[in-house]
């Protein structure tokens, strides 16, 4: 029974985690918790996320970077368009092909995987059981990193579409990767700890 209660906790938990809010990023590069209530063609409507109760806040798409809903999809805002990069300001625009490339090996140079719910899910693994361990770890791989979390340095070059997607998109290949190397190291350690247990 206590297995099973720790068990429906760590999950609940790992789901809290990972599932929060949605974030309003706007082109100043603040971002807004909130609740996504609608977005039309010219405005988004939405309320805070700490005051679900309170009033409908209305701005316009013009004033927005994107929206990343608390599924883990995302809405861009802002058109593809060249940025010089801030390390090289006497360069001409930068190619499409070159931001994608660079927000990619940027992803692989600053993102680290913090915050991804590795360990609740090594704790499931271990503690609960290898099986069970599967719950937290598909449902956090499938959520791309908060923004709090991409670790990147240059938020000019974020605030582009295209590096952005890039990065994003690299840094959820990163979280995947090591949500499942440690549910596979936390799971053969579950595996040999049951298998002792058994043994007495």
């Amino acid at each position: 029974m206590k297995k099973l209660i720790l068990t429906l906790t760590a999950t609940i938990l790992a789901s809290n985690f990972c599932f929060s809010q949605d974030i309003i990023t706007k082109k100043s590069g603040e971002d807004i918790q909130a609740k996504v209530l609608e977005v039309t063609n010219t405005e988004i409507k939405y309320k805070k996320f700490d005051n679900q109760t309170g009033p409908i806040f209305t701005m316009s798409k013009t004033e927005l970077l994107m929206i990343r809903y608390e599924n883990g999809t995302k809405d861009i805002f802002t058109e593809i368009q060249s940025v010089t990069p801030t390390s090289n300001p006497t360069s001409s625009t930068t190619p499409i092909g070159d931001l994608a490339d660079r927000g990619k090996e940027d992803a692989n140079s600053y993102y680290r995987g913090d915050k991804s719910g590795a360990g609740w899910v090594a704790a499931t693994a271990i503690l609960a059981s290898p099986l069970l361990g599967v719950i937290p770890a598909v449902i956090c791989a499938s959520v791309e990193p908060s923004d709090d979390n991409l670790n990147y340095k240059e938020s000019e070059l974020m605030k582009n579409a295209v590096y952005n997607q890039a990065y994003t998109e690299q840094a959820h290949k990163i979280k995947k990767k090591k949500i499942w190397r440690s549910y596979g190291i936390s799971a053969g350690i579950g595996i040999v700890l049951n298998l002792l247990l058994l043994s007495y």
